[in-house]
C-alpha cells in the first residue's frame, strides 16, 4: 500500500479553498495536513472537503489566525488536540488511524503549527520569541513523556524554523535572522534527533540541495530572488522510515492567484 501525507500551511482555509480543492484534485493525497487556517470550527469548510473525498476531517481553529486541521481518506478514531503552553491556541492536532486503513493502521499523524516568534531573536526583549521557545521546549518534553515514536508515527507542520545551512537562501546574513537562529536550529534538532524521528526530506535529498518551501509576500519577484527557506517539514519514526519512497515541494503553488506563501510539502511511503 502507498500512503501520501502532504503538509501545507495554507494561510486562510476559507479564502483559498478553491485552490485547495484544485490541489486535491490533481494531487490526491491520501492525507492533507493544513496549519494556520484561521477559520472558527464552525465556518471551516468541512463541506467542500467532503465533496473531494476527504470525509474523515480533524480540526480545531479560531477566527483570524492559527488553526490547524487533519482531511483524510483513510479512516481514524483516536484524535488529540494539546494546548500547547498553557493556550488553547489551536496549534496542534494529532489522529490515529484505524483498522479500517488497511496497512497504514495504527499510524498517528502530529500536525503541528509552531509559532513564528516575532522579529527579534532574543526571548528577553521579544514575547513572542519567549513563546516559541517555550513551545519547542514543551514539544521536547512531549518526546520524552509520551514518546511519540515508539509507534508508527508521521509528525508535520508549520515549525518555523530552517535547521540546516541549505534551507535557506543565505546561510550567513539569516543567522540573526528568526527562524534560523542557533538557538532555534539546534533547539529543533536536539528534539528532533532526541525523540528518534528522521527528517524526511534530508534523508531522500541531503543537502547540499537547497530545499525551500517559504518564500515571503514581501519580494517583488520571489522566484527570481528566490530568497526561500524551509519551514515546513515532514518527520518519520524508525518504524517508518524504510517504507520512505519520496518527498516532494510544489514550489510551483507559490505562483498561483492569491498564494499562500509556503508551499505544499508531500512525503510518499511504501507501506
Amino acid at each position: 500500500m502507498q500512503l501520501t501525507v502532504t503538509s501545507w500551511n495554507i494561510n486562510s482555509v476559507r479564502l483559498r479553498i478553491g485552490m485547495v480543492t484544485d490541489f486535491l484534485a490533481r494531487h490526491a493525497p491520501d492525507i492533507l495536513c493544513l496549519q494556520e487556517t484561521k477559520t472558527p470550527d464552525d465556518q471551516f469548510p468541512a463541506k467542500a472537503f467532503e465533496k473531494a473525498g476527504y470525509v474523515h476531517q480533524a480540526f480545531i481553529g479560531q477566527k483570524g489566525y492559527n488553526g490547524v486541521a487533519i482531511l483524510s481518506k483513510l479512516p481514524f478514531s483516536e484524535r488529540d488536540a494539546m494546548a500547547m503552553c498553557g493556550r488553547n491556541d489551536a496549534r496542534h492536532m494529532t489522529v490515529v488511524l484505524d483498522a479500517a486503513a488497511g496497512a497504514a493502521a495504527g499510524i498517528a499523524i502530529h500536525n503541528f503549527y509552531i509559532p513564528a516568534g516575532g522579529d527579534i531573536p532574543d526571548p528577553e526583549k521579544n514575547e513572542k520569541f519567549a513563546h516559541k521557545l517555550a513551545f519547542l521546549d514543551e514539544i521536547g518534553a512531549w518526546n520524552v513523556a509520551k514518546r511519540p515514536t515508539d509507534r508508527p508515527a508521521i509528525l508535520v507542520g508549520d515549525l518555523n524554523i530552517a535547521p540546516y545551512e541549505h534551507d535557506v537562501w543565505s546561510h550567513k546574513q539569516l543567522l540573526d535572522v528568526v527562524s534560523h537562529t542557533p538557538i532555534e536550529t539546534t533547539t529543533l534538532e536536539k528534539l528532533r534527533s532526541e525523540g528518534g524521528w528522521t527528517d524526511a526530506a534530508r534523508r531522500l535529498r541531503p543537502e547540499p540541495e537547497k530545499l525551500y518551501s517559504w518564500w515571503s509576500y514581501r519580494a517583488a519577484d520571489w522566484e527570481a530572488s528566490n530568497r526561500g527557506r524551509r519551514l515546513d517539514h515532514i518527520w518519520l519514526s524508525d518504524a517508518l522510515t524504510p517504507s520512505l519512497r519520496d518527498v516532494t515541494f510544489l514550489r510551483e503553488a507559490r505562483g498561483w492567484e492569491r498564494p499562500s506563501d509556503h508551499v505544499p510539502v508531500t512525503v510518499t511511503l511504501e507501506l
